[in-house]
């Protein structure tokens, strides 16, 4: 090893166990779930020439996450849900390594623990419900019902492809086969009729459009989302993960939460250099992703 890669070595490996810890929630950053993927007998619902695993392998899905939550705060029964049954405030990394588990797992994972996954949150949202409030008039929302969970879906497919468009690798099949395969996720969770290509996925969103809202709870929930109490060592990438999140929202979107415009001639840039930073320190495959084809290769060889 040469005295440059005897420094940066360490640093980068330190610097990507930090990250996955924030990411996973695990103190190892390699928490147990992970490790299961290299069990099982099938590729999965999806495979490593799908569209979600070259989506969701990506680094990009960092910005859509982030897009993911502020267009989830638009909608106010998905908001109250957030609201009154998470400690999203006191835990905001819990939630965030939450959501990891079930986007990683349902992606990379074989059927079995898949589905286990999505029956796990099947469970959560079953204790999921209560009242909301809109211009003082009260509307009950439960987190099983199909047309809730399709907005979630919606918003989430939405954002992880608006954010890979933009900063990600070629898609296999284009952004209609993401669209198609991803909608499976949304149906082992409960999701009724999710959309099936780009122009499904507008005409929902639009059909949605009309229940979206400003409120107090949106914008201070916003506020959170664009500053949360993270490491002093994240805050810098975050924020240009933010950046790139408000930069491919719509305006209106934006207008509704208060939050500023912010132009793609800015965001592109800084995200590019934050993604290639973070690319050299984690190197060209996550441990979930190395995981999975560990299981596809030894199944392959016991087919054999």
């Amino acid at each position: 090893m040469n005295p440059v890669d005897s420094v940066m070595t360490p640093l980068r490996e330190r610097a990507a166990a930090g990250f996955r810890r924030i990411v996973s929630g695990d103190p190892t950053g390699v928490p147990e779930w992970v490790s299961q993927m290299r069990e099982g007998d099938d590729v999965g619902y999806f495979g490593p020439d799908s569209a979600p695993w070259a989506v969701h392998g990506g680094l990009p899905t960092l910005v859509g996450g982030v897009r993911a939550l502020l267009m989830q705060a638009l909608h106010p029964a998905a908001l109250a849900g957030v609201m009154q049954h998470s400690r999203y405030e006191e835990d905001a990394l819990g939630r965030l390594a939450g959501t990891t588990q079930w986007l990683t797992v349902v992606t990379f994972g074989d059927k079995a623990q898949a589905d286990r996954e999505c029956a796990r949150v099947r469970g959560l949202h079953r204790r999921v419900y209560g009242v909301y409030t809109v211009n003082g008039v009260e509307f009950p929302y439960d987190a099983t019902d199909p047309d809730l969970l399709r907005w979630v879906h919606i918003a989430f497919t939405d954002s992880f492809l608006a954010t890979h468009l933009v900063w990600g690798d070629d898609i296999p099949g284009g952004a209609d086969a993401y669209v198609r395969e991803w909608a499976k996720a949304g149906e082992l969770v409960g999701v009724e009729n999710p959309p099936r290509s780009v122009a499904e996925l507008r005409s929902q969103m639009a059909e949605y459009e009309s229940q979206l809202c400003t409120s107090v709870e949106a914008r201070e929930t916003a506020a959170f989302i664009r500053k949360p109490p993270l490491p002093f060592a994240a805050q810098g990438p975050y924020a240009a993960l933010l950046l790139g999140a408000l930069s491919t929202m719509a305006p209106q979107h934006l207008e509704m939460l208060g939050l500023p415009r912010v132009p793609s001639a800015i965001a592109r840039p800084a995200v590019r250099a934050m993604l290639g930073t973070l690319a050299f320190a984690l190197g060209p495959t996550s441990p979930s992703q190395q995981a999975a084809m560990t299981r596809i290769d030894n199944n392959s060889l016991s087919r054999d």
